[in-house]
């Protein structure tokens, strides 16, 4: 039986930015109307986190959103990665349920509201936009990133807990206690497999809502294909080598967040005692 969405939660939306000037003004028209569609489920918080931009990123956030009880803008100074933003953002995000979205929007940020919804329905802990679900879709998107993310998704789906249709989007929801006890290592975009993968490993459970993914229209990527792909693989041989007891010298633990899924409506649960 599915729960009914509650209305005094709070929701934390984090925000990563790097070098975005061109799209702060479609940010804030696009934030606007997602405070609008969310304030039925209580109160909103913005947690922009710049990473590094040194373009008029920073300056233009701060006059687009002022800070204050329902928005924080915290920055890295330099350049640290889009992980390093969800960790921190993770740190500073108040709300019982915590969001993270794409600065670009690629994916609409109102389609956050069904992720919350689906999420809270179906009793799961997080909730992830999946464009390669079958009743998922994905428009104006180069081919090189679609290739890459479909390439990566099916490599995780070989080593994951569990079968997802998509392990790479970063528009997600969690519930609180998912950003305060799952660690992740990585700083880059490669974070998000990982979140997923370590989330399935201690049992969260986790949703995949289909959505369509658009090709930005303004700015541009901020993705180096080969070190992205590099990432990807290297995070594939650390898991396999931690699942064998063995661990890479020099790493070090970070503390972050994260979760995992599959189709609508169908729930995955995965237990390290099951193996």
């Amino acid at each position: 039986m599915s729960k009914p969405v509650r209305m005094d939660m709070r929701v934390s939306i984090i925000v990563p930015v790097l070098n975005e000037a061109d799209g702060i003004q479609q940010l804030r028209e696009k934030l606007g109307r997602v405070r609008s569609i969310l304030r039925e489920f209580g109160e909103i918080e913005f947690v922009f986190v710049d990473d590094g931009s040194t373009d008029s990123t920073l300056i233009l956030l701060r006059e687009a959103f002022p800070e204050g009880n329902q928005c924080r803008i915290l920055s890295h100074g330099t350049n640290r990665g889009v992980g390093a933003a969800f960790r921190t953002g993770f740190q500073n995000a108040t709300g019982s349920i915590v969001c993270t979205i794409d600065a670009d929007c690629s994916y609409e940020p109102e389609g956050l509201k069904g992720l919350i919804e689906a999420m809270w329905r179906e009793g799961a802990d997080i909730a992830v936009a999946s464009p390669y679900h079958p009743a998922g879709s994905v428009q104006d998107v180069p081919a090189w990133r679609l290739l890459m993310s479909r390439a990566c998704s099916a490599l995780y789906r070989i080593i994951s807990p569990v079968p997802l249709y998509t392990y790479t989007s970063i528009f997600r929801a969690y519930r609180r206690k998912v950003v305060e006890t799952i660690d992740f290592e990585t700083d880059g975009f490669v974070s998000a497999a990982e979140i997923l993968i370590h989330a399935a490993e201690r049992g969260y459970r986790i949703i995949e809502v289909p959505m369509v993914l658009r090709g930005r229209k303004v700015g541009v990527t901020k993705m180096k294909i080969l070190r992205t792909i590099g990432t990807h693989l290297a995070l594939v041989g650390t898991i396999l080598l931690q699942r064998s007891g063995v661990r890479r010298p020099g790493m070090a633990r970070k503390s972050g967040s994260a979760g995992a899924t599959r189709a609508t409506g169908t729930i995955y649960q995965y237990s390290s005692e099951k193996e």
